[in-house]
């Protein structure tokens, strides 16, 4: 992943990575604060969201830098957000009890627009295209 072209930074990637800075912003932000102020109420949902937010961070940041290694770690990371939304998302639905608070992945991320489910599907796509693309070069 030597050339500008074949980045995961390049072309609909960077409105991809933009989406993952918001919501790293937004998840980490706000999971601050509910730890901060009403971590009493839901410790597992508020440490949850702060769980998203470092994913989030993570696949930014791996979206962003270019070589191998980054591409492994963006895949890792989208893969794990794939696994977190899908699981918490089922859980919130079918026992409402162990989320007394909403996480960013609740109800497959209804809170965020399901942003949180789409995210990750999009990610894996815009992955696999830039692989692709550099196998046939």
């Amino acid at each position: 992943m030597t050339s500008k072209d074949s980045s995961t930074a390049a072309g609909i990637g960077r409105v991809l990575i933009a989406v993952y800075a918001v919501m790293a912003l937004g998840a980490t932000a706000r999971s601050l604060f509910q730890i901060a102020t009403k971590f009493n109420e839901a410790p597992v949902a508020y440490l949850l969201s702060a769980l998203a937010g470092v994913v989030y961070i993570v696949a930014t940041v791996a979206l962003i830098r270019a070589g191998q290694r980054w591409f492994m770690v963006a895949v890792v990371a989208i893969v794990f957000e794939l696994v977190g939304v899908l699981t918490v998302g089922t859980l919130s639905l079918v026992d409402a009890v162990l989320f007394p608070a909403d996480t960013v992945w609740s109800s497959f991320g209804a809170g965020y627009l399901f942003i949180p489910l789409a995210l990750p599907v999009l990610g894996l796509f815009w992955l696999y295209r830039v692989h692709k693309s550099q196998e046939s070069r």
